[in-house]
């Protein structure tokens, strides 16, 4: 049958045809959870099963149509016309070859019984109700043909329910829009089973020995732990009162007791039945320490994923060796019913701090560049190159589906102060234009705007207060301790410059010209404006903003790191071979200046327009060096610029490529007067992870003891050689903790984000004493 679908191979283009239940059980199946395994029959399914309902008295096909002239205020209609709409299901006949493809795919189970579960996908709806609980009931049947036809007739045939029906209606559901598959899945004795429910204010998990059912027809008081939401220790547990528990019967063996028994599931082929519990497991509680921490940790892990609003259920079963834990359904506030959106959570990277809503705008084509973006959206994008700059001003939230936390999706939002987040895969499927949307940047995630719940209060406030300046605002007092290790700032647009001059910072350690250079050039590339006879024009307006740093800062220090652009950053300006468009690395660099350097003499240019001028605190910072043979070429263009006579002034280069860790020596005798360690690409290299792939992000780890220790070998070596080493990376600022050793082993200076300021002196402050106190103590 080609119309099943397995939880774990259904892929985003399956979710409307196998509903929401089985495509969120799918998901984190595919993560790794404990999930059993299952199927899904999709929707497919029933509407040509309905279809095939085309006799003259058949009114399933006529429901929503006003002919039929249902009255839903009208009870006693509603439950007639409910009733001849099940019989006509309940009767009619089920293609052979549907239930045969069914059997022969549950029989790899080896079970003797089988639940299947209604999954719902509903159109959208016109009105705010979302509460769908309750509507739609699990069958349990035996497995054989039979008896799948007809618990498959069961489950669809709620559909047509008199409390479903009236549902619908007052939702402005239209029946025939409706998607119900059904998701299939083996069914075994349990130890025990029940619900794990998660909130802000703490967790509550009920437990009862058996099957679920017996909570979720309400027979038995279950045990109930209340757990503390951030630590998981078990604040209190309270007894239930559970008497009976359901269990699984063989169906071939059936006793006179049970062929009695008034259960309506005894009714669905006799596959459960019901037993007392004796008097010691009605004392006992039905879950142990051991399987209670084990949900509890699980919980965690998917509370991590899905928010802090969670509900699981969950059963422990006897495994061959030891009992084995399993989710059977998650559902989360986001899987709910809601208004103008196809989508209901999106998970990724926080990259850059911050809360905004506002309508989502979607480019799924990020290669070639938008001539324009709306103000104030959030922007939804495969991933963003450094070219799209000058449009992302005023755009209020940055969501893109590549890249890490050092992508240049990632750096962008951080220099602009945009909420945004990175590795959010497939939201430019997910995510329409003109979709309303949350973005939360410190949890990583993007919701669609329902208006109804406490946690976006204020952040309307936000957005209609349009797109002010972030303002950097420190707490640091003047009672705080002084710290001799620089504290610098990485900045490129000087729109930033008057809410940043202020902070507790010795100046600027990263001026990243790459960035700042693009809102001068509208969208061209710097060698068109030679061509087209600029050459002037642009040196003036190079020059004027370097000045707009220089001026702000003095007498603080600027450094200043010329141009380290790739190809592929830049595709809207590309006159590269296609070999080197597709390289990870490009011709960056100096590389780029010894091949072709005229736009790097024009830099040069500005750089001394504006020392000239007076500001002799600037300095140039060569980045991706990697040869000796590269710096002392460029060397001798800034000493022919004249950059060099001012005695005040340095030239540094970016440790960021591995050589520098075997030839920093002959650098220094080469005239490098300082470095700064670039950890975004220097764990790229020595890892080997493409910094813009956001699924590496668990390896691109700045803490990984090989980019430690060739961090640790660095500042030895700059130590060893008289000349300062500072570090302005982003593993200061995702890493906190690393600043510590940082400290110890005699980094110069730190150089971070505006908006990381405030914590990185803190820290730094807290390291130093720690050092003054263990020398005091020896």
């Amino acid at each position: 049958m080609d119309k099943l679908y397995w939880l774990d191979q259904i892929e985003l283009q399956d979710r409307a045809k196998v509903g929401e239940k089985a495509f969120y059980l799918s998901k984190i199946k595919q993560r790794g959870y404990p999930v059993l395994p299952g199927f899904v029959v999709s929707g497919e399914v029933l509407q040509e099963f309905l279809d095939s309902l085309n006799s003259s008295e058949a009114l399933v096909a006529d429901l929503p149509h006003s002919s039929l002239h249902l009255d839903v205020e009208n009870w006693r209609q509603l439950q007639q016309v409910a009733g001849r709409l099940r019989q006509e299901i309940i009767t009619a006949s089920v293609a052979p070859d549907w239930v045969s493809g069914i059997f022969e795919a549950s029989r790899q189970w080896k079970n003797n019984t089988l639940i299947l579960r209604p999954s719902l996908g509903l159109p959208n709806t016109s009105k705010g109700e979302n509460n769908i609980s309750g509507l739609l009931e699990s069958v349990f049947c035996a497995c054989n043909e039979e008896a799948i036809a007809q618990a498959l007739k069961l489950t669809w045939s709620q559909l047509f329910r008199a409390r479903s029906l009236l549902y619908w209606q007052r939702v402005g559901i239209n029946v025939q829009q409706i998607n119900l598959a059904v998701l299939v899945q083996p069914v075994e004795n349990v130890i025990a089973s029940g619900l794990l429910h998660t909130n802000k204010s703490g967790w509550e998990i009920e437990a009862t020995w058996g099957l679920g059912l017996a909570i979720t027809n309400g027979e038995v008081l279950p045990d109930v732990y209340y757990i503390h939401e951030k630590t998981g220790v078990v604040k209190e547990q309270q007894l239930g009162n559970k008497i009976i528990a359901y269990r699984v019967n063989d169906p071939t063996v059936v006793t006179a007791e049970e062929s009695q028994s008034k259960s309506l599931l005894m009714k669905d082929h006799n596959c459960l039945s019901t037993y007392v519990l004796s008097e010691h497991e009605q004392k006992q509680y039905a879950l142990s320490e051991e399987y209670l921490q084990q949900l509890i940790i699980l919980g965690n892990q998917l509370v991590s994923e899905l928010g802090t609003k969670v509900k699981i259920k969950w059963t422990l079963t006897q495994g061959q060796k030891t009992p084995e834990l399993y989710i059977t359904q998650v559902s989360h506030p986001q899987s709910v019913i809601t208004n103008n959106t196809n989508f209901q959570f999106v998970k990724g990277i926080g990259a850059s701090r911050g809360r905004v809503m506002a309508n989502a705008y979607v480019i799924t084509n990020s290669q070639q560049k938008p001539e324009h973006i709306p103000k104030g959206i959030i922007l939804i994008a495969p991933s963003v190159t450094p070219d799209w700059l000058p449009l992302l001003h005023e755009v209020g939230g940055i969501v893109t589906e590549r890249g890490g936390l050092t992508s240049h999706g990632a750096i962008l939002s951080r220099e602009l102060g945009i909420p945004a987040v990175v590795s959010a895969t497939s939201a430019t499927n997910l995510i329409q234009t003109g979709e309303r949307l949350l973005l939360d940047g410190d949890r990583g995630e993007v919701y669609p705007d329902r208006g109804d719940g406490e946690e976006t209060r204020g952040v309307d406030e936000q957005m209609s207060r349009g797109n002010e300046s972030k303002s950097y605002v420190t707490s640091l007092t003047p009672q705080i301790p002084m710290i001799s290790t620089q504290l610098l700032v990485n900045l490129s647009q000087s729109s930033l410059i008057s809410q940043v001059q202020n902070l507790p910072i010795d100046g600027v350690g990263l001026l990243r010209s790459e960035l700042m250079v693009l809102n001068i050039l509208q969208g061209q590339n710097p060698h068109a404006w030679l061509l087209d006879g600029k050459k002037t024009e642009l040196l003036e307006r190079w020059s004027q903003e370097i000045r707009k740093f220089a001026c702000s800062f003095a007498p603080r220090p600027v450094f200043y790191r010329s141009l380290d652009w790739r190809s592929p950053d830049l595709p809207s300006w590309n006159d590269t071979s296609s070999s080197l468009l597709q390289s990870i690395l490009g011709e960056r660099g100096t590389l780029s200046y010894v091949r072709n350097s005229t736009i790097f003499e024009l830099e040069l240019k500005a750089l001394a327009t504006v020392q000239q001028a007076g500001f002799s605190k600037i300095n140039l910072m060569l980045p991706f060096v990697r040869t000796v043979e590269e710096f002392i070429f460029c060397r001798r263009k800034v000493e022919e610029a004249g950059l060099t006579q001012d005695c005040h002034f340095r030239l540094w280069i970016m440790a960021e490529v591995p050589s520098v860790l075997f030839l920093l020596p002959e650098y220094i005798k080469a005239g490098v007067a300082g470095i700064s360690i670039g950890t975004n690409d220097l764990t790229q290299l020595i890892l080997g992870v493409d910094r813009e792939q956001g699924e590496l992000a668990k390896i691109f780890d700045e803490r990984h003891p090989a980019v430690m220790g060739a961090i640790a070998q660095l500042i030895k070596m700059a130590k060893d050689g008289g000349i300062p080493c500072s570090i302005c990376g982003q593993g200061p600022v995702l890493y906190p903790e690393i600043i510590d050793k940082l400290v110890e082993w005699g980094i110069t200076s730190i150089s971070v984000e505006p908006e990381a300021v405030e914590r990185t002196y803190g820290v730094i402050a807290r390291a130093e004493q720690r050092l003054i106190l263990a020398a005091a103590r020896k």
